[in-house]
């Protein structure tokens, strides 16, 4: 079973404005709503390429209950936790013409850690081992900064493997858990080992780091210029895929869907690493935060280069 958690969910209004300029009147051309939130948008991306989960999170107000209806509109199994409140609305403002993503997100919920201690506890009375959970995205208001290290603890001591895709504090606590997999992007990862990192060969220092810190497998996402997926015996360095952009939001969930599915399935390395950039890859030439249709990752596989660091092109 795949249990995808988002604790900080949220509505995300897409709107298009051409030539989008600030401190001046702007035309809204085309938008769209969409269920939002990294784990969510994990759980969309995995229906699409086939797979099923269930969305674990907590929502309030007339925004939680649409977004609700949402995930269950998209055939996704939701076991909600509702609090006092109301659910964020985030904005994307896309420039088609300028191609720029400008993202203008709320906070979020205040929740408490009494409702959080309670949620934790009904996951872990869902499951069994062998299960995969992912953890991803920001934190909400009230969360201890420790949530993510102590719901990871808490899930492998069930047998479950965590896939924990998250930034900052939340990502430095959650790693002293040691998480199956994280995904951070060259950006978080710079953050999280106190300096910049601007070479492939940095990153992947950066990540061998975490490996010899207990976790098994880390992927760091670098925009148009790939990724890299690292664990204790191998590395592979995946070249991006150049794409019409429609958004870029939810491409780094994406991508964590893909390899959450192919975890699930026994994938090989080259076959998820292949799933994984082509996920993402379709994913930014959707609009919004919607998933890409599997039909539109699978037509992107053949494009997939990746080498392992020593040797050729595969």
């Amino acid at each position: 079973m795949i249990i995808t958690v988002t604790l900080n969910p949220a509505l995300d209004k897409t709107v298009e404005i051409p030539h989008f300029s600030l401190d001046t009147v702007n035309r809204i051309t085309a938008w769209r709503i969409d269920p939002g939130g990294k784990g969510l948008n994990v759980s969309k991306a995995l229906a699409k390429l086939g797979g099923v989960s269930t969305a674990v999170g907590v929502l309030g107000g007339a925004s939680g209950r649409r977004i609700a209806d949402a995930i269950q509109e998209l055939g996704v199994e939701g076991r909600f936790t509702f609090t006092e409140g109301e659910t964020r609305t985030n904005i994307k403002a896309v420039d088609p013409e300028n191609h720029t993503n400008t993202e203008l997100n709320e906070p979020g919920l205040t929740v408490s850690s009494a409702v959080l201690d309670r949620m934790r506890a009904d996951l872990v009375e869902m499951l069994c081992p062998g299960d995969l959970v992912v953890l991803a995205g920001s934190l909400p208001q009230g969360a201890p900064a420790d949530t993510y290290g102590v719901w990871t603890a808490a899930c492998r001591a069930a047998g479950a493997r965590v896939f924990l895709d998250a930034d900052g504090e939340a990502l430095a606590h959650g790693l002293a858990a040691k998480p199956y997999l994280v995904k951070p992007n060259d950006h978080e990862l710079s953050c999280l080992v106190g300096r910049t990192l601007t070479t492939a060969d940095e990153l992947l220092a950066a990540a061998r780091e975490l490996i010899a810190g207990g976790v098994e497998r880390v992927v760091v996402s670098m925009g148009r210029d790939g990724a890299l997926f690292v664990s204790a015996d191998s590395a592979y360095r995946a070249e991006g895929i150049s794409v019409p952009v429609g958004s870029t939001v939810g491409a780094g969930d994406s991508m964590v869907a893909a390899l959450v599915f192919a975890a699930e399935q026994g994938m090989s390395e080259a076959d998820t690493i292949r799933l994984a950039i082509a996920a993402s890859a379709a994913n930014v030439m959707c609009s919004g935060s919607q998933a890409a249709e599997r039909s539109a990752v699978d037509a992107l596989l053949p494009r997939v280069l990746f080498r392992r660091i020593d040797t050729g092109i595969h």
